[in-house]
């Protein structure tokens, strides 16, 4: 199993590698060819391995694959640890990926960068890949770090666009502060342990949490929470949590692909993961899972109402996946982390199924994204039009779909937790579910249903993609239905996670469920909450504002400018970063300018050494004038002096 866990993330890598260096040579169909056949291999060994693991054919694996140095008894290794949890990710990030450049073909067909872009993405896949498996911190900040530099390029893919430049470098500058947070937390963790290994971090967990840490004043702190929340702030970075969030809605301005690649299974899940798989330290510090309760809680509630009113198709989509991660988020705050990766793998289909559909409606619209320019799309695009129903619903939760059983397990966990934070958590998750309903059946009604609103050559062009767009969509559709029929027993409620994941008794929400029934059992459960009547009330405003009495949102946003106003400004985040945080920052680099590179480098150590040294040398001119007499006369009066020295002395 050694070969075939190795081969996994070097497939990708060597097909990267091959398309980016050599993409011209081989041609557009090469590139795309010998890309799509590593992201098979490696998603068919992931099938492999996910078998083998899952039926117990194959056990445990944690080994050192490479050790890169040894310093100061610190093991610098490239290893990996496949678990249950580890295969499920494995599965779950090839398959998208698999889809994703599929749709590129048609997507990116007619781009000059054809062949820079499948590099981009295989890379993205790999960089995810060794995340998901590696076995000690050195291995996963170098995935997270990996995964920040691809999105970054990727994000600014149309370099010559000046809001893409923009985009990629917000995104870039926002993950790097929720990195230096995280490499706290492994600093933390190596202090306290000597070791980057999982392995030691975690048999080190008690001996961690008895330890006290001074910071600020005489206020001591738990070494664990601070380790922890240290941690999550890389996770409030990569997972795009408030306030570390404002990175992910411009990141719409890559291509549509890798908005949907990254939305659905790499980068922003990664902060997910994470969490989930260092749950034996979170569980030891509940101030930590507080802390990351209301986080998510915020993020779901607040970031769901900014997609009410956005007009952009891809944008509609990426503010519903900052709201669904601040559901995740709450998850690992109520110690729910196998409902928080059950949604993470519910969500990665249905989103990848969303952010394809909303490209396939780009393209029949030549490059078209406002939604108000759209409508009654149905009848020209029908592949596309059920695909995005199904995503859709099972995005708002409805009864039967994949996001029906994650969101709602996730909404009871929260309801059953007596983590400080649930009560306002519980508020924020079921608000969130009418909101969600709402602005995901508005977009869907805009752009499928009433009047076309289309200029008449659009319409008479508008039409299905090609096969290769299509067929993703497809795919993706059948688990957005049935996953969660297949896995919510073992995965949640089973002890699919044992040995991966560990909760502490008093933490354990899911065991408060109760016993799970099925999934008919558990949609006759979801009739007697509100979150389905709140699902329901929200597509039928949307139905009522959009399609039934569209003049209603105009005389809302009348009476309501200013809430409109707040959401347009999006809460003053960006305004904020940028006059704090950029404007400041700018406003020192020209202080430190002046003073330190024109006042101390230019004026006191160049330009003043200089003028010292013509200083000197202007008073020693004297003592050289060229005449033998004046040498004579300073000969012996130098004489003079040092034998008045030695008879006084």
């Amino acid at each position: 199993m050694k070969f075939i866990y190795t081969l996994i993330p070097l497939a990708p890598l060597f097909a990267a590698i091959t398309a980016g260096f050599f993409g011209k040579r081989l041609g557009r169909v090469n590139s795309h060819r010998v890309t799509i056949a590593g992201v098979s291999v490696a998603f068919l060994l992931s099938c492999v391995a996910f078998v083998k693991v899952v039926m117990g054919d194959a056990p445990v694996f944690n080994e050192t694959i490479y050790t890169w140095m040894v310093s100061g008894g610190i093991r610098f290794e490239i290893g990996f640890l496949v678990d249950n949890l580890t295969v499920l990710m494995m599965l779950v990030v090839t398959f998208v990926s698999l889809m994703v450049h599929i749709y590129t073909i048609g997507y990116m067909d007619e781009d000059p960068g054809y062949q820079r872009f499948f590099s981009y993405i295989s890379l993205f896949t790999f960089s995810m890949l060794m995340l998901v498996m590696s076995n000690n911190f050195l291995q996963l900040f170098f995935g997270w770090e990996a995964v920040g530099l691809v999105s970054y390029l990727l994000i600014g893919f149309w370099f010559k666009k000046e809001t893409a430049i923009f985009a990629n470098m917000k995104a870039f500058l926002v993950n790097r502060v929720g990195d230096f947070g995280f490499l706290l937390g492994i600093a933390g963790i190596v202090y306290y342990t000597n070791s980057l290994s999982y392995a030691d971090a975690f048999a080190a967990k008690d001996a961690i949490a008895g330890q006290t840490m001074n910071i600020l004043g005489t206020v001591e702190w738990q070494a664990i929470t601070v380790i922890c929340i240290c941690l999550f702030i890389g996770a409030m970075g990569k997972s795009a949590q408030v306030p570390l969030h404002v990175w992910l809605p411009d990141s719409m301005e890559g291509p549509t692909p890798i908005s949907a690649l990254i939305h659905a299974a790499t980068m922003v899940t990664a902060g997910i993961f994470m969490v989930s798989r260092m749950s034996p330290l979170f569980e030891l510090s509940e101030a930590a899972l507080s802390f990351v309760l209301v986080i998510g809680s915020i993020t779901a509630l607040f970031m769901g109402l900014i997609g009410i009113i956005q007009n952009d198709i891809k944008r509609v989509v990426a503010y519903s996946t900052l709201s669904q991660l601040g559901y995740m988020t709450v998850a690992l705050g109520v110690s729910a982390y196998s409902a928080a990766i059950f949604h993470l793998m519910t969500h990665a289909f249905f989103k990848a199924l969303l952010f394809l559909a909303a490209g396939s409606v780009i393209i029949a619209l030549h490059h078209e994204q406002d939604i108000r320019k759209m409508g009654g799309l149905k009848k020209y695009m029908p592949i596309t039009y059920w695909t995005s129903l199904i995503g859709s619903l099972a995005l708002i939760g409805f009864p039967g779909f994949s996001g029906f059983f994650s969101k709602d397990i996730i909404i009871e966990a929260v309801h059953k937790s007596t983590i400080p934070g649930a009560g306002l958590a519980y508020v924020c998750v079921l608000l969130g579910v009418f909101i969600t309903a709402f602005y995901s059946f508005r977009m869907f009604f805009l752009v499928f249903h009433g009047k076309t609103r289309m200029d008449k050559h659009t319409a008479e062009h508008a039409h299905e993609p090609p096969g290769v767009v299509t067929w993703p969509l497809i795919l993706l559709a059948i688990p957005s239905v049935v996953i969660g029929w297949m896995t919510a027993s073992s995965v949640v409620f089973g002890d699919y996670f044992k040995g991966a994941i560990e909760v502490a008794a008093e933490h354990d929400v899911i065991a408060r469920l109760g016993e799970y029934h099925g999934g008919l059992g558990f949609i006759m459960h979801g009739f007697q909450t509100p979150a389905l009547y709140l699902a329901a009330a929200g597509v039928i405003c949307a139905w009522v504002f959009y399609l039934h009495s569209p003049g209603i949102p105009a005389k809302l946003d009348a009476k309501l400018g200013f809430f409109r106003r707040i959401l347009e400004n999006k809460y003053g985040f960006d305004d904020f970063n940028q006059a704090v945080f950029a404007a400041g920052s700018v406003g020192l680099g020209r202080k430190l300018w002046k003073t330190g590179d024109q006042g101390i480098i230019d004026g006191a150590l160049v330009n003043g050494s200089a003028k010292c040294i013509g200083l000197f040398a202007g008073f020693a001119r004297y003592f050289q004038s060229g005449y033998l007499y004046h040498y004579a006369f300073a000969m012996i009066v130098g004489l003079l002096g040092m034998l008045t020295w030695f008879l006084f002395n």
